[in-house]
């Protein structure tokens, strides 16, 4: 199943852990932890927001580090989120979302309800095997190597303003 038509989709969620980041950590000796993203992923924020694509992070992590990067994507974040298929159906009902124009990229476990309840569901190359079998648009991309950048690219076909003539 292809991503939905861009005219279609009311809303695109991100999971941050193994979608933007490659789903590692370090941990310095005070406990403050780094994670590595693409920043190709923000020239694609860029592209969605030009676009007038609205997007948000979903995390179960209450993390500055997520914190921080959805600021320099400009990104909505919504943190401490223990079941993402009720916060989805949540966050939607009350922005007046309709489920099947929704688009959510997840890479775990904890990410399949989300997935089950939105209208398309999308995983990077590197998910849990589970993740991928129920997928409507696996990637060819791993996790915190771009998939933002694949997905608006090659599954939505929207351009930089730089290649537009």
């Amino acid at each position: 199943m292809p991503l939905p038509h861009i005219s279609s989709l009311a809303l695109l969620v991100f999971d941050f852990d193994g979608v933007l980041t490659d789903n590692r950590v370090l941990v310095s000796q005070d406990g403050t932890e780094f994670v590595t993203c693409s920043r190709s992923d923000g020239l694609a924020f860029d592209i969605l927001r030009e676009a007038g694509v609205p997007t948000i992070i979903m995390s179960t992590e209450t993390n500055p580090v997520v914190s921080q990067r959805a600021s320099k994507l400009k990104v909505a974040v919504l943190q401490a989120v223990a079941d993402k298929g009720t916060e989805l159906t949540s966050y939607c009902a009350e922005h007046g979302i309709p489920l099947n124009q929704v688009a959510f990229v997840g890479n775990d476990l904890n990410d399949l309800p989300a997935m089950a309840v939105a209208g398309c569901s999308i995983a990077p190359a590197d998910s849990h095997q589970e993740v991928l079998k129920r997928a409507h648009v696996r990637l060819r991309t791993k996790g915190g190597h771009g998939v933002a950048r694949e997905i608006v690219e090659e599954h939505l076909n929207l351009q930089s303003k730089y290649l537009r003539p």
